[in-house]
Parts: C-alpha cells; sequence; structure tokens
C-alpha cells in the first residue's frame, strides 16, 4: 500500500498524523468533553456544529488527542478547499497516498482506510456539506473501523449521524457575587489567560473582573473574540478595553501569527459564514437583525418574508426552511422551545447588511407593525382562555417590543423623514398604549411608565395620541402612588374630548376614578365612577366595565364600606372564562381586603387571599401577589403568628420593590401594613423580625406562594436537593426523561430555574426548556401544581423534601 503507516507499523501512522500541538492551553468545555467522549465511544460519525469561533475545531482536537483508536487520528483542515471535487484529494494527502496510479482518488482513500482502526477528522466542512456528506457517506459504508469527526457550523445529515451542538462560553451575571477565585467561569478564565500569554505578568484583579465580565458578555462569550480581545491588554487597560468593546466590537480584530486568515477577526468568521449562505438566507440574516430578543417562527415570518413587483425575494411560505437552514448553519442559534435568536455580533454584522440592502426603514416598520397586531390582540382577548399562553408569549417578546418601540420614539426617524417619522410614532404610540394590560400583569409598571413619557415627549401638541398616554400614566402611576395621577387623569379627559376620542375619554375618567380613590377622596371617586360606567355601556366595552367594578370595590374598601367592595369584586368575576387569571386574582385580592375589614370573617379572608395567590402565581402577577400576600401577613399577625406575619411581609415588600410602590400608596392599607409590622416586631423582637423579613424577601415566591397556602408557620432552610438521584422511583408512566424528574423534585422544593441551574452544574436555559417540556408533558401550567400533582407519586421518603404546597 501506499500508505506511510506500512512499514513501520501503526506507531510511524500515529506519527506522521499527529493532532497539532496545543500551544496556548485548553479552557472549560468539561461537559462538552464528556459527552462528546460518550458519543464517540457509540458512534461512527460525530459532528461538532457551532457558529464560528465558538471553539469547534479545539474541542474536537481535545477530545480526539483523548480518543484511543488503535491507528491514531488523522485531521483534515478543508477550510482552504474551495472546489468540493478535490475533497477525496484533500484526504488523500492527508493520508500520505500519491497523486498517480489510482483511476478514482475516492477509490485510493477507500482502499487505504479499510484495513484501518482510525479516527478521521474533517474539520470546517460548513462550505463543503454535500461533498462532506458523500464522502463520509462512502467511508462508512465500505470500511469497518473508521469513526469520522467533523466540525461544522451545520451537521452533514448523514444516516447515523450524532451532533453535538456547541454554543458560547458561560459568562457570570453583572450581580451574581462571583470573585476571581470562585464561580467566575470559563469565559473569563479564557480572557485571564489569554491576557497573560499576551502580557508578562498580568493578573486578573477583583477590580478589574466587572469590567471582564462586561466585556465577555458583550463578546457573547465567543472564545474567538474574547481571545483577539484578551491580546489588547498590551495596549490598553482593561476598563478601557471593556468601554471600548461596549462601543462596539471594532476593538479586538488584531492578527495572529500561524492562524487561517478567516480567523484573524470574529468580522472575517461571520463574514465567512454569510458568504456560505443562499441570496434568500443571506436576505433572511439581515432582516433577522431588527429582533433585539429571542423570536418565534410566525414573527420572523411576517418580519423576514418580502414580496416585491418584480417577484418574491424571500415568501412567507419559503420563511421556515430558511430559517431551519440558518439554524443548520449555526447562524441562528435555538433559545428554548420553538425560539431563536441571533449573537450580537452576529445580528450587527447582519444589520449592517441591512442598511447596505437600503432594507433598513422598511423591515423595521414591519417589525413595529407585527408588535402593534401582536399586542392588540392581547388587549382583545384580555380575559379569554388562553390568557397565560399569551402573556408568557409577550414576555417573551419584551426585548422585541423595546427595540419597536425605541425606533419609532426616536427622534432620528423624526429628523430623516418628517412624515414618515410621524407615522412611525402614531404606530408607537399605539403600540404603547395597547401595553398597557402587559405592564400592569408583568410587573413592569414603572417601565410602561418610562414608554408614555417618551410619548408625552414625542406629542408635546393636541392630539390622540398626548390624551392616550396622558391616561395610562396616570393609571399606571396610580398603582405606584404617584401624585399628578388626578392631574394627568383630568388633562386626558379634556384632551380627549377636544379630539374627539371617545375610548380614551371614557379611560381617562377610569384614570380618574382611580387617583381620586388613592387620593382619599372617596365620594369623588364614586361620582366619576358613574361617569366612566356610562360611556363604557356606551362603547360594549365589557373588559372594561369589570375593570370599573374592581375599581369601585377598591374605592369601598378605603371607605371601609366592605359589604359594597363584596358585592363589585363578586360582580366583576361573574362569567369570567376557566382560564382567565388576571381579573379573578384582583377579585379574590379585593375581596380579601373586604373581608379583613369585617369582623369574624377571618376564614373568608384567608380562602380569598390563598385564591389570590393562586390565581397571580399562575401568570407570574407581582402587583395582585403582593397585595394577597400583605392580607395573609395581617391576618398572620393578628392571630399571634408573628414569624409567618415576618417573612410573608418581606416576600411582599420584595415584589413591591420589583413593581413600584407598596400599596398603591394607599394610606388606609398602610396603616394595616404597619400595625401588623408592629405586632410582629413586639412579639419577636427587633432583630429576629428582621431576620425573618430578610429572608421572605430573597426567597423564590413560588415557595413562597407554596408555603402561604399551604399555612405554614415557619420559612424552612433551603432543601439540600441531593435527594434528587432518588427520583427515578415514583409511580407512574408520565413520559418524563431521569433528568426531567430530577428537576422536577426541585422545582417542588421550591428551587428557582437558576438554583436549579447552579446546583446541577447546567445553563438557566437548558433548565428553562426541561420545565417547559415538564409542564407540556404532564399538561400543568405552574409550579404549584407540579408540586402537588408530585405528592401522590414520588416515594414515600421524598414526600416530606417537597414544598408545603404538596401538603395543602
Amino acid at each position: 500500500m501506499n500508505s506511510p503507516a506500512a512499514p513501520g507499523g501503526p506507531n510511524l501512522g500515529q506519527r506522521r498524523w499527529q493532532l497539532p500541538a496545543d500551544v496556548s492551553g485548553f479552557v472549560g468545555r468539561s461537559g462538552e468533553l464528556v459527552r462528546l467522549a460518550s458519543l464517540l465511544a457509540g458512534a461512527r460519525l460525530v459532528t461538532v456544529a457551532g457558529p464560528g469561533g465558538v471553539g469547534k475545531t479545539r474541542l474536537a482536537l481535545r477530545a480526539a488527542a483523548d480518543a484511543t483508536a488503535a491507528d491514531g487520528n488523522c485531521l483534515v483542515e478543508l477550510s482552504g478547499l474551495s472546489d468540493p471535487e478535490l475533497l477525496p484529494d484533500t484526504v488523500a494527502l492527508r493520508l500520505g497516498l500519491q497523486r498517480a496510479g489510482a483511476a478514482s482518488r475516492l477509490d485510493a482513500v477507500l482502499d487505504e482506510l479499510r484495513g484501518r482502526k482510525l479516527l478521521l477528522i474533517l474539520d470546517t466542512c460548513e462550505h463543503l456539506t454535500s461533498a462532506s456528506a458523500r464522502f463520509v457517506k462512502a467511508v462508512l459504508r465500505e470500511t469497518s473501523h473508521i469513526k469520522v469527526l467533523a466540525t461544522s457550523r451545520q451537521p452533514l445529515h448523514v444516516p447515523g449521524e450524532e451532533v453535538l451542538r456547541l454554543g458560547p462560553l458561560p459568562v457570570p451575571g453583572a450581580d451574581s457575587g462571583t470573585t476571581v477565585n470562585a464561580g467566575a467561569g470559563d469565559a473569563v478564565e479564557l480572557f485571564a489567560q489569554r491576557a497573560a500569554a499576551a502580557v508578562s505578568g498580568f493578573t486578573l484583579t477583583e477590580p478589574d473582573l466587572p469590567d471582564v465580565i462586561r466585556l465577555c458578555r458583550r463578546l457573547d462569550g465567543i472564545p474567538l473574540a474574547i481571545e483577539l480581545a484578551a491580546v489588547r491588554v498590551r495596549a490598553l487597560p482593561v476598563a478601557e478595553l471593556a468601554a471600548r468593546i461596549d462601543a462596539g466590537l471594532a476593538v479586538g480584530t488584531g492578527t495572529r501569527r500561524g492562524t487561517v486568515s478567516r480567523h484573524q477577526t470574529l468580522h472575517a468568521a461571520i463574514e465567512w459564514s454569510y458568504g456560505l449562505c443562499t441570496d434568500e438566507e443571506k436576505a433572511a440574516w439581515r432582516r433577522l437583525s431588527v429582533f433585539a430578543g429571542t423570536f418565534d417562527l410566525a414573527v420572523a415570518r411576517d418580519v423576514i418574508a418580502v414580496s416585491r413587483s418584480a417577484g418574491e425575494d424571500l415568501s412567507p411560505g419559503r420563511a421556515e426552511e430558511v430559517l431551519n437552514g440558518l439554524v443548520d448553519k449555526s447562524v441562528v442559534l435555538p433559545a428554548g422551545t420553538a425560539r431563536y435568536r441571533l449573537l450580537d455580533s452576529v445580528r450587527e454584522f447582519g444589520a449592517e447588511r441591512l442598511a447596505e440592502a437600503g432594507e433598513d426603514t422598511e423591515c423595521h416598520e414591519r417589525h413595529l407593525s407585527r408588535y402593534l397586531s401582536l399586542t392588540r390582540d392581547f388587549g382583545h382577548r384580555l380575559v379569554a382562555d388562553g390568557q397565560q399562553d399569551r402573556l408568557s408569549q409577550l414576555r417573551a417578546e419584551h426585548s422585541n417590543i423595546r427595540g419597536a418601540l425605541e425606533y419609532g420614539l426616536t427622534d432620528a426617524c423624526k429628523k430623516a423623514d418628517p412624515d414618515a417619522g410621524a407615522a412611525r410614532a402614531r404606530a408607537a404610540a399605539k403600540l404603547a398604549g395597547a401595553l398597557f394590560p402587559y405592564w400592569v400583569m408583568s410587573g413592569s409598571i414603572r417601565e410602561g411608565m418610562r414608554w408614555q413619557d417618551k410619548v408625552l415627549d414625542r406629542f408635546c401638541d393636541l392630539s390622540p395620541e398626548r390624551a392616550s398616554a396622558l391616561a395610562n400614566l396616570s393609571l399606571l402611576g396610580t398603582a405606584v402612588g404617584v401624585p399628578e395621577a388626578v392631574g394627568q387623569a383630568n388633562e386626558a379627559i379634556a384632551m380627549a374630548a377636544r379630539v374627539g376620542d371617545e375610548w380614551t375619554h371614557a379611560r381617562g375618567y377610569l384614570a380618574l376614578q382611580f387617583a381620586l380613590t388613592t387620593a382619599g377622596r372617596y365620594q369623588e371617586a364614586l361620582e366619576v365612577a358613574k361617569q366612566a360606567r356610562w360611556r363604557f355601556e356606551s362603547l360594549g366595552a365589557d373588559h372594561a366595565l369589570r375593570t370599573l367594578d374592581l375599581q369601585v370595590a377598591f374605592t369601598h374598601v378605603h371607605a371601609r364600606n366592605p359589604d359594597a367592595a363584596l358585592e363589585h369584586a363578586q360582580r366583576l368575576m361573574r362569567g369570567l372564562a376557566p382560564g382567565e387569571r388576571w381579573l379573578r386574582g384582583n377579585g379574590h385580592a379585593t375581596s380579601a381586603l373586604a373581608y379583613y375589614q369585617q369582623q369574624g370573617r377571618q376564614i373568608e379572608c384567608e380562602k380569598a387571599a390563598s385564591a389570590a395567590v393562586r390565581e397571580t402565581q399562575e401568570i407570574g402577577y407581582l402587583v395582585g401577589e403582593a397585595y394577597a400576600l400583605e392580607v395573609l401577613a395581617w391576618l398572620a399577625a393578628d392571630a399571634g403568628r408573628c414569624q409567618r406575619a415576618a417573612w410573608l411581609l418581606g416576600a411582599a415588600q420584595g415584589l413591591w420593590e420589583r413593581t413600584g410602590g407598596r400599596l398603591s400608596g394607599s394610606a388606609v392599607l398602610e396603616g394595616y401594613h404597619q400595625r401588623s409590622a408592629a405586632l410582629a416586631v413586639g412579639t419577636l423582637g427587633a432583630a429576629k423580625y428582621a431576620e425573618l423579613h430578610a429572608a421572605g424577601a430573597v426567597r423564590p415566591i413560588a415557595q413562597i406562594a407554596a408555603l402561604a397556602v399551604a399555612g405554614a408557620d415557619v420559612l424552612p432552610e433551603l432543601p439540600d436537593p441531593t435527594a434528587a438521584d432518588e427520583v427515578s422511583g415514583w409511580e407512574g408512566n408520565d413520559g418524563l426523561t431521569a433528568r426531567e424528574r430530577e428537576i422536577a423534585m426541585l422545582v417542588a422544593r421550591g428551587l428557582s430555574n437558576r438554583d436549579i441551574a447552579a446546583r446541577l452544574v447546567i445553563s438557566k436555559r437548558t433548565v428553562d426548556a426541561h420545565v417547559n417540556h415538564i409542564f407540556a408533558k404532564l399538561g400543568l401550567s405552574s409550579r404549584v401544581q407540579l408540586t402537588i400533582w408530585l405528592r401522590d407519586r414520588v416515594p414515600v421518603r421524598l414526600v416530606d423534601e417537597l414544598s408545603p404546597a404538596a401538603h395543602a
């Protein structure tokens, strides 16, 4: 045979095919190495797939170095090969075969490989996907002991292929409490090592750590980008380097000797991927750059698909296939169930191409229009079944909604084209107004107020947009105790009347009614309610009438007329769809407030407050949950259960701080709060009260909700999750994997997804996906439901480890 291994046996072959030395050191990826080794042990073809610069080649070479193929490993680098027909020749040359004397270079390669036990590494296959797939199929078909390890930005789609998806390195959060010596993460360690290699004596210090974390997050945790940036510490202090990278990705573009040219900058790596895409994929990539966050297929299709008079450059029917092609090429990354994302650097590259193509204005306008449509649909079906799913969708789109609002309300649009800028601003103002229930339900009240302020800044004169923003600002401000709310509502009423906007006119009275209530002007509030009611009745606005009933009930609570409050609260809950949670949760919470004011109604009060906790917890409605926890704390203090009162008040305070203001600034309700806190302090002492209050504020809200509903007095220690290894013994054919059962137990013990990720040493995104799968498989929709569901299924020895909801 024309093989270098033949004369001297395997050892000579291994020496001739020696893998490149790792001169800079290998950092992290321990989990991926274990997974890759496992795949190589059980499969003949494994592809490491991922976006450019994440370290696919380095991971493959490290795994290959640890492999035990009898004839060693042979690396074939394909990045410099442009002609797919020459792929077999390239492999033949790497194997040491002569060019002459073979009718078919593929046949010569197969003849050489048939008698060997070898790991063949095909590096950088994405630009030769079809040719690589044909070659690999032939090798696997014609040989018995050859294994192939490929690296590519997309799988080869060969039967029997196992794919390891490789993403960026993990980067800790800015407030994660990490130190240089504990929990800094692989991305930070990589930066520190490469900087030390570039600058003799460099050591990462605690003061530099926040800047390095910020730098690594800005670079998406991409190893190539981090390495290129780390070299610049020769010229720039860490803080200045991080600041420059924050301002743009132009820094970190130095060259390195001995590297393939396309890897010399992150931009070149991304441009390489772009050049490999079809025209449709390039168009989709450009247009996807308008998404600031993750996105789903339905929204993406409406934004990226364009029909033109000369034909369709990307039709709606092709959008899904094209998006899948970008996922295959690791340009678009999966981001949970049925959602996708672009890395920041990839998105910025796409945005540059979008501007060059002259499509940025048109695409941003489709993006804004699509989110306006989505938000209006949410409002129109606000209290219908499916509320939780629609709210979850808006939460998932939060970053994109911000991007759409920013685009529509920015001054740049106004200056570039005044008429077009005005149209965009009107659309953005409508979006900001339509989002009102979302701001409240999601607990993002302060953010909602900021967007209304931006609308007011953009529309300074008499207009429907200004009137609507004033009404919304008043309603949101009242929820957090802003004193200007009465004046804003009155201004909205007057302006809506002048521009003839009947809907905003009615909402102005709704806002005024709420603001007068928290201002202590109860009789005026009840009179204004009559104005609001007949206006909403004339408009046929059932949801608004229910909201008005809620506000009137709230007024009667403040006026200490609990019977009237209960009447309105119960009326608003009649006829609600089974899947409605927001109004029902508010109705129960307001009923609890009313019962609290009645002698001898403690049982009804606790039932109503507990019902409010369950309903609001289902949809993550923080304001309603905070009200319910407050009432349960007041009841506990009155009953002498002061430990319970302390941690419940702490939990409620944590929610108030997240949403903007305690008890809407109500003097009446604040009096109940202060009296209960004083009772608890008097019984427990100031130190013990402060300890329990602080513990309640930081405990996962799902666990607090379960404990509150279960009537627990003592806030338990966070459980030890080691018993999660035993969950395989629970009863029932539920379809959950072993990992899903493990995570289900930790959820039921009250741990957040972030806590679970830390304990299991996996990413939070992975935990999020597992929890979604668990809910889908079991037909559940909340952590409380999961806890109760597990009660009758886990082994008896584990029941006591579940959160108290399991024993309710």
